[in-house]
């Protein structure tokens, strides 16, 4: 990400830019639609009818969690002072010293604080889809409180708040290695320990509303706009670029998990497209402000049918139970977008992000190492917080009975749906 120092930004209080604060307050309202809005629909319609309501608690209760873990101390600890390249320090808790004139870049710093924050929220609700139908609510608190401190941000501060992943020249634009790496991670990390779903591979597990996937996938698509482009920090050319090539390559995306299903199964499905866009949308998120309009069509093409082999193939020859494809989407992706962002990063669109095809062979390689740290940190810190989590709440798995009952009425007392 093209980001000032704080101490430069800070040092300029006559920096704020009205359109680039306009701009960015516009793109966190659409970052945070995507949690409690687009990825709740998105994931609440793949659930079973009989746990649609228990997605959206979680999805929605992760949201809340972490908008307080971040302004307190997730955002000082991410975003302070460096510390041995690794973390930021406690100086910002509970953004201590940044008032209404402090200044990142040119827009406010309790704006850009909110607009990380908004990214802070979806990638812990994104590791939920590999563990729907089967956790703790309870658990899932504990969970999220310690994940978020304990794997987010360390991971954050690396690649965008000054830690070794951003002195190596890691190209992370938007959140391949930060948001959908280290989420598709941590799920498949998750459901593994979970282990699988009462009746999984002996009995038919249907979406309750493949409607509101797909409703959902068009929020997430409208908001990821913000997202991408957004994550320029300011209204400019690059920012444009961003906006155009995260159309290109979820639409391109779509298309070709579209085509690769029609050609595997026989159907082209709604909840097949709905889930090739959203695989373009994370292959296009680390690249976004590096990339090409060409460039962005070639990721999305692969992304849709890399994205339908892990999902369609990989996932049942392994024989994991990633209920709701986190992994195989945003994982499996993620690594692409972020390999993909070494191979087409273009000069000509941020001075600087050049990758193999324009010259610079290395750049493919300082991608390479900063997925496998951040796919091997996540893992590590992920089974290091089930255990603690465990401990906590003796256990992060509902009873047999409540799971086969289903959880919106187990857990919450409610239904989704009136069976008749």
């Amino acid at each position: 990400m093209t980001l000032l120092p704080v101490s430069q930004a800070l040092a300029d209080e006559t920096a704020i830019s009205t359109g680039d604060t306009a701009w960015i307050l516009v793109a966190t309202a659409l970052v945070m639609m995507m949690t409690p809005a687009g990825l709740a629909l998105f994931y609440g319609g793949m659930s079973r009818y009989k746990n649609l309501l228990n997605t959206f608690a979680m999805t929605f209760i992760a949201y809340c969690l972490v908008s307080v873990v971040w302004v307190v101390w997730g955002y000082s600890l991410a975003f302070g002072p460096d510390t041995a390249g690794f973390i930021g320090n406690l100086d910002k808790v509970f953004l201590a010293g940044i008032g209404i004139d402090a200044v990142r870049g040119t827009i406010p710093e309790l704006v850009f604080v909110m607009f990380q924050m908004t990214f802070a929220c979806i990638t812990v609700a994104l590791v939920l889809g590999s563990v729907v139908d089967r956790m703790k609510f309870s658990s899932w608190i504990v969970f999220t409180l310690l994940w978020i401190t304990v794997v987010y941000v360390p991971i954050c501060h690396w690649v965008w708040g000054g830690g070794w992943m951003q002195a190596d020249g890691a190209l992370d634009f938007a959140g391949g290695n930060v948001v959908h790496i280290n989420a598709g991670v941590a799920g498949l990390v998750l459901c593994l320990v979970l282990g699988k779903r009462e009746g999984f591979g002996r009995e038919a597990m249907f979406p309750s509303s493949v409607t509101l996937t797909a409703l959902g996938a068009a929020l997430l698509w409208f908001g990821w706009f913000g997202f991408n482009a957004g994550s320029q920090l300011a209204a400019d050319g690059v920012a444009a670029s961003a906006f155009m090539v995260t159309n290109s390559s979820a639409a391109m995306a779509a298309l070709s998990w579209m085509v690769a299903e029609w050609i595997y199964s026989g159907k082209p499905t709604v909840l097949g497209i709905a889930s090739g866009a959203v695989a373009g949308l994370v292959a296009i998120t680390p690249a976004s402000g590096y990339v090409t309009l060409p460039a962005s069509l070639i990721i999305g093409l692969v992304a849709g049918a890399v994205g339908f082999f892990s999902v369609a193939v990989l996932k049942h020859k392994i024989g994991y139970d990633d209920s709701l494809d986190a992994f195989g989407v945003h994982g499996i992706c993620g690594i692409w977008g972020a390999l993909a962002t070494g191979l087409f990063a273009c000069p000509a669109i941020t001075a600087g992000a050049t990758g193999l095809f324009y010259g610079n062979p290395k750049q493919l390689w300082i991608q390479f190492v900063s997925i496998v740290a951040t796919a091997l940190y996540s893992a590590v810190g992920t089974l290091i917080v089930i255990g603690v989590t465990r401990l906590i709440t003796s256990g992060i798995r509902v009873e047999k009975e409540a799971e086969v009952m289903g959880l919106d009425n187990a857990i919450h007392g409610e239904r989704a749906f009136e069976i008749l």
